[in-house]
């Protein structure tokens, strides 16, 4: 079939109107909300306690989505390890976790080896939270560079060593860029957003990252390496001339942010840049029609468009084993991809929300969730 496109000016709507809301990442992050305004995205009261283990991107929105929720549901509580998102994926497969948070989608094997534990129709992706990967980097007197896919690739597979090299300063005319070793970081776990960083790069500028997109980075590269999207951005704050890639929402302090070339232009990061680009997308092929997964362009050339972007998933069973767990996973989800748990996310995490065309797709797919009987 003929993957179509979601609906852009649906997400630029929503996205004006600021709605959709979910707030943040690690616990140094949590963020207060009002309980008074959250009965009507929470649904029925439900109690229980909701286990999730997953992706570290989504570390301040989790905290964010798990106060909330818990505000207008006091008999429920949700736990959330930041382990990565192959360890998330693992989890729910092998039944340890209720839930799984994952920068990338389940692929068609471990989909069907989620039917042992989630029911004969496995597990679904469900779009939860969109926000633009950083490829940041700690250059004393620098913090905005402009670089395009291929330099970019360059520098993480350590063909650029130094960060006065001819390729950045022909990008950059008018910037000094001093006589400093390059340092590339990269994630030493199993990770989604390396998995959305390196299909970028595949896709982008295939003429030099050679490897095929994976979540874990190439043992054949040089470099240092971190645990977590934490980890590697102290690395490269604590690490004079250190780059590395990350979700936007834990770079802070004295690290620059490159923009990105798309087409003839480049593109500054931005949660408004990164819903443009998953507004390129379009639905994974061969899918049930309540699975969500989408495919990013890389390539995309649309204005302002910003590619290196991840979309995290919650990824849950078709089937739970009890009514109890089948109705704390639908209310603790219907929460999150709501108009204020999305908000919540936004105003947390610098995400994108989801527009309405996506977030309706979402909503549908949770309602499939059901006991065994």
């Amino acid at each position: 079939m003929k993957a179509t496109h979601f609906g852009r000016n649906a997400a630029l709507a929503v996205i004006a109107a600021g709605a959709l809301a979910l707030t943040a990442c690690g616990s140094d992050n949590a963020t207060g909300t009002s309980a008074g305004t959250q009965s009507a995205a929470s649904g029925a009261n439900v109690t229980g306690t909701l286990t999730g283990i997953g992706a570290s991107s989504t570390g301040a929105a989790m905290d964010a989505w798990k106060a909330g929720f818990s505000a207008v549901n006091q008999g429920a509580t949700v736990q959330y390890s930041p382990d990565g998102s192959g360890a998330g994926r693992k989890a729910i497969i092998d039944g340890s976790a209720q839930f799984a948070g994952s920068d990338a989608y389940l692929k068609d094997e471990e989909l069907e080896s989620s039917k042992a534990k989630c029911g004969p129709d496995g597990a679904i992706n469900i779009p939860v939270y969109i926000s633009p990967i950083a490829v940041a980097f700690n250059v004393p007197g620098v913090t905005d560079l402009k670089l395009d896919a291929a330099t970019v690739a360059k520098i993480f597979r350590g063909q650029i060593t130094n960060w006065n090299d001819p390729a950045i300063a022909a990008l950059n005319e008018g910037v000094t860029l001093p006589d400093l070793k390059v340092t590339p970081v990269n994630r030493s776990d199993d990770s989604g957003t390396t998995t959305n960083f390196t299909d970028y790069l595949a896709a982008a500028a295939p003429e030099v990252w050679t490897d095929k997109a994976a979540g874990v980075w190439p043992a054949s590269l040089q470099g240092e390496n971190a645990k977590g999207t934490s980890g590697v951005v102290k690395t490269v704050t604590d690490t004079p001339g250190a780059v590395t890639y990350a979700d936007d929402s834990a770079v802070s302090g004295k690290l620059g942010t490159a923009s990105i070339k798309v087409g003839e232009e480049f593109v500054k990061i931005s949660a408004e840049a990164a819903a443009k680009a998953v507004e390129a997308g379009a639905p994974v092929e061969g899918r049930a029609a309540n699975d969500v997964a989408i495919k990013l362009d890389r390539k995309t050339t649309a204005a302002g468009a910003y590619p290196v972007v991840l979309v995290s998933y919650h990824v849950v069973c078709t089937t739970y084993e009890t009514k109890e767990v089948a109705d704390l996973v639908k209310a603790f989800e219907s929460y999150v991809v709501s108009d204020e748990g999305q908000k919540t996310a936004a105003d947390a995490a610098k995400s994108a929300p989801l527009s309405k065309a996506l977030q309706d797709k979402a909503k549908a797919a949770i309602e499939t969730v059901k006991a065994k009987a």
